[in-house]
C-alpha cells in the first residue's frame, strides 16, 4: 500500500531532526562549560601532571628570635638526592658514585636506581651545599638534587624543651616548633621540568620555577641571657644535689611572660638522640607546664593571701604551735615535732609553720576556701601557649573534710603544676590581676608584625593592701637577720617548699621529695619572679631551704648582674660562719649553737641526740641561713 507524505508530516520530521541536533549542540556546549571552565584548572593540573616531572622546594621555616632580638632558630639550605631510574644510562656509574659520597650501601643503591618502574625515588634526605656540589659535579644522567631546610640552633642545649626540634621533613614535633608549625612552616615551592611517556626529560624544553614562601618569623617573651643564668643553675643542681630532675622559671610578674623556662636533663636541638624515644620525649616536656605535684610549703602563699583578703587573720595575730594539731581526730604534725611556741603570723610565715596554716584554712572553711583557689586559677588550666598543659588535681569540694582542709592550707592533698603556682602567685603580688602566661611576643610576616598581647583573665582577684601585706611576708621571710641579705644589698622576697612524693599506685613514697623555692623582686613591688623545683634530690639534703634556696640566690644574683641593678641598700653586709660539728650532742645544745651562729634550724626526726646535720663540718654559709639537724 502506498504512503503519502503531506506537508505538515514533513514539517514534523523536520523540526525533530532539529530539535534532536540542537540539543546534542547544548550538551556538548554544556560539557565544553564544564570541562573547559568548572573543571579547567583540574584537569589542567592533571595534563600538566602528565608532562611533566617535578621536584619540592621545601620552604624554610621562619627564625624564632628572643625578646632582645638574638636568633634562637634558623633555618639553613640542604638538599635531597633523587634518582629518575628511566633516565639513568649506566646505573653501576650511578649506583657507585652515589653510595660513596653519601655513605650508603651500593647494593642498596643499585637496586633504587634499578627500578625503571618508578618514575621517581629519593636517595637520600638533607644533604650540606659542599656535598650537594660534589655530586652535580659528576653529571650523572637520571640523578637529580632538590633544594630542602633544616634548622639550626646557635644555642645548642639551651631552651631545649621551649624551642623543641622538628622532624626529617621539616615539621615541627615538640616545644614551640610544634605549637606555632602552622606559622613557621611556609608554603612549598617546585621546579617542573617537561618529560615524555617513559618520564624522560625532553631536551631543550621549558623549565618551571615556583620559588616556596618562607614561614613567618616568631619573637619570643624569653630573654636568651636569662635563660642562660637559670640553665647554668640547673645544671649545678643536677650535679650538686643529685637530682631526677630540676625544673627552673623566670616570669614577669607584672604581665606573666615567661622571660625563662627550662627542666634538666636536656639534650643539645643540634644533636636530638632520635636513638631512644622514650628517654628523648620525656627530656623534651615541659615539665612545668605539664607535670602536677603536691607543692607543699609555697602554697602557703596562696592560702595566706585568701586568708588576709577575707578578713580571718591580720599580720600581728597570734598563733600557737606545739608541733602538731588534732583535725576530725587525726593527729597532723608540724614539720618542726617540738614546735615554734607562741608566734606572730609574720613569724608563722617565716617559720613556715604548719600549725597556723591549718587554722588559716579551717577559719576560711570550704567553701570560701575553694572560692579564692579558683580565683587563682587552680583546677583549671593557665591558657599558657604550649600544648600538654596539666590542670591540676583539686578534690571534689563536697567530699572536703576539714582534716583534708587543714592539709590543704600548708600545701598537701593538693596538686597543681608549677606554672599554675607561679601564675597564682603572679597574681596575688602584682596587686590582684591574674594574666594568661605567654611565650609569643611578636609574629612577623612577609614584613607585617603583629603583636601579641597581654591577656588579664581576671582583674582584683585580691584588694591592693592585701598584696601588699603578703608582699612584706615573703620580704621578712627571706630577710630575717636583716634587711636584704638573701641576696646582699638587694629586697628580694620568697618561699621555700618541701613535698613527699606519691607512688603511682598511692601511698606516700618513702625517702622522695620534691624541694622548691618561690622568690620575688623587688620584694615591695615585684617586677619578676623566679622558681626553682627539684625532683628527688639525693645527696642527704631534702629541705627547699637546703636544697632549692640557694640556687635561687644564685639566679637572681646572676639576673642583677644581667640588669646592672644597683643594689638597695649598699650598707648591707653579709657575715659567713663556718659551719661546727654538731653530732652526738643534745638536740638543746646542737640547738643553742646554731642560734649563736646567728643560723636558724630544721630538725629532722623526734630524738633528743643529733645524729647528722647539713652542711656538713666545714662548710662555710651566711648567717641567716637554715641547716638542719638530723636526730
Amino acid at each position: 500500500m502506498q504512503k503519502t507524505y503531506t506537508l505538515f508530516s514533513l514539517k514534523k520530521r523536520i523540526l525533530a531532526v532539529l530539535l534532536v541536533i540542537s540539543f546534542i549542540f547544548c550538551a556538548l556546549a554544556v560539557r565544553l562549560f564544564v570541562i573547559q571552565i568548572i573543571s579547567g584548572g583540574k584537569l589542567q593540573l592533571r595534563a600538566t601532571d602528565q608532562w611533566t616531572r617535578d621536584l619540592a622546594i621545601v620552604a624554610p621555616r621562619g627564625t624564632i628570635y628572643d625578646r632582645t632580638g638574638s636568633t634562637l632558630a634558623v633555618s639553613y639550605t640542604t638538599y635531597n638526592v633523587y634518582v629518575r631510574p628511566r633516565e639513568v644510562t649506566s646505573p653501576t656509574a650511578v649506583a657507585s658514585a652515589l653510595s660513596t659520597e653519601l655513605g650508603l650501601s651500593f647494593a642498596s643503591v643499585l637496586e633504587k636506581v634499578q627500578k625503571r618502574g618508578q618514575s621517581e625515588t629519593l636517595i637520600k634526605m638533607q644533604i650540606d651545599s659542599q656535598l650537594a656540589e660534589r655530586i652535580y659535579n659528576y653529571r650523572l644522567d637520571g640523578v637529580y638534587l632538590a633544594e630542602n631546610c633544616d634548622r639550626y640552633y646557635p644555642y645548642g642545649n639551651l631552651l631545649t624543651q621551649v624551642l623543641g626540634f622538628i622532624s626529617v621533613d621539616n615539621v615541627g614535633q615538640t616545644g614551640v616548633e610544634a605549637q606555632y608549625n602552622s606559622l613557621l612552616k611556609g608554603k612549598d615551592g617546585y621546579s617542573y621540568v617537561q618529560s615524555d611517556l617513559q618520564g624522560k626529560e625532553i631536551g631543550g624544553s621549558l623549565r618551571y620555577y615556583y620559588p616556596a614562601s618562607p614561614g613567618s618569623e616568631l619573637t619570643l617573651t624569653i630573654d636568651s641571657k636569662m635563660q642562660i643564668i637559670l640553665e647554668q643553675a640547673l645544671q649545678q643542681i643536677m650535679e650538686e644535689q643529685k637530682a631526677k630532675t630540676v625544673t627552673g622559671m623566670i616570669m614577669s610578674a607584672k604581665t606573666s611572660e615567661i622571660l625563662a623556662l627550662s627542666s634538666k636533663p636536656s639534650f643539645d636541638l643540634n644533636d636530638v638522640p632520635r636513638d631512644d624515644l622514650e628517654a628523648l620525649f620525656e627530656n623534651s616536656r615541659i615539665k612545668a607546664v605539664t607535670d602536677i605535684y603536691e607543692p607543699g610549703s609555697t602554697f602557703k602563699i596562696l592560702t595566706v593571701a585568701a586568708a588576709l583578703e577575707a578578713g580571718v587573720v591580720d599580720l600581728d595575730d597570734k598563733f600557737y604551735c606545739p608541733g602538731y594539731r588534732i583535725v576530725d581526730g587525726v593527729r597532723i604534725k608540724c614539720w618542726r615535732t617540738i614546735g615554734h611556741g607562741s608566734q606572730t603570723l609574720t613569724e608563722a610565715f617565716a617559720n613556715s609553720c604548719n600549725c597556723c596554716f591549718i587554722d588559716l584554712a579551717l577559719r576560711l572553711g570550704v567553701d570560701r576556701f575553694y572560692q579564692y583557689m579558683e580565683k587563682f586559677g587552680l583546677g583549671s588550666a593557665t591558657g599558657v601557649d604550649i600544648s600538654g598543659e596539666g590542670s591540676g588535681m583539686l578534690m571534689d569540694k563536697s567530699l572536703v573534710k576539714n582534716v583534708d582542709l587543714a592539709r590543704m592550707g600548708f600545701g598537701h592533698a593538693i596538686a597543681l603544676t608549677p606554672m599554675q603556682l607561679l601564675n597564682a602567685v603572679a597574681a596575688i603580688v602584682n596587686g590582684g590581676n591574674y594574666n594568661q602566661p605567654s611565650l609569643l611576643k611578636a609574629t612577623t610576616t612577609n614584613g607585617e608584625v603583629k603583636q601579641s598581647s597581654i591577656k588579664t583573665l581576671h582583674s582584683n582577684i585580691i584588694s591592693a593592701q592585701t598584696a601588699q601585706k603578703v608582699n612584706g611576708l615573703l620580704e621578712f621571710a627571706e630577710n630575717k637577720t636583716g634587711k636584704y641579705t638573701f641576696v646582699e644589698g638587694y629586697n628580694v622576697g620568697g618561699k621555700t617548699g618541701t613535698a613527699q612524693k606519691y607512688k603511682p599506685e598511692g601511698g606516700i613514697d618513702q625517702g622522695k621529695y620534691i624541694s622548691s623555692f618561690v622568690g620575688t623582686y623587688p620584694a615591695d613591688n615585684p617586677e619578676y619572679l623566679v622558681f626553682v623545683m627539684v625532683d628527688e634530690p639525693s645527696n642527704g639534703a631534702y629541705y627547699g631551704s637546703i636544697v632549692a634556696a640557694p640556687y635561687g640566690k644564685a639566679i637572681f644574683s646572676g639576673l642583677f648582674d644581667y640588669l646592672n641593678e644597683p643594689k638597695q641598700d649598699e650598707t648591707v653586709s653579709v657575715e659567713f660562719v663556718t659551719m661546727p660539728d654538731l653530732t652526738n650532742l643534745p638536740l638543746a645544745e646542737a640547738a643553742k649553737q646554731v642560734v649563736n651562729l646567728g643560723l636558724y634550724y630544721e630538725v629532722d626526726g623526734e630524738g633528743d641526740i643529733v645524729t647528722g646535720q647539713l652542711p656538713p663540718v666545714g662548710t662555710m654559709i651566711q648567717k641567716g641561713t637554715t641547716i638542719v639537724l638530723i636526730t
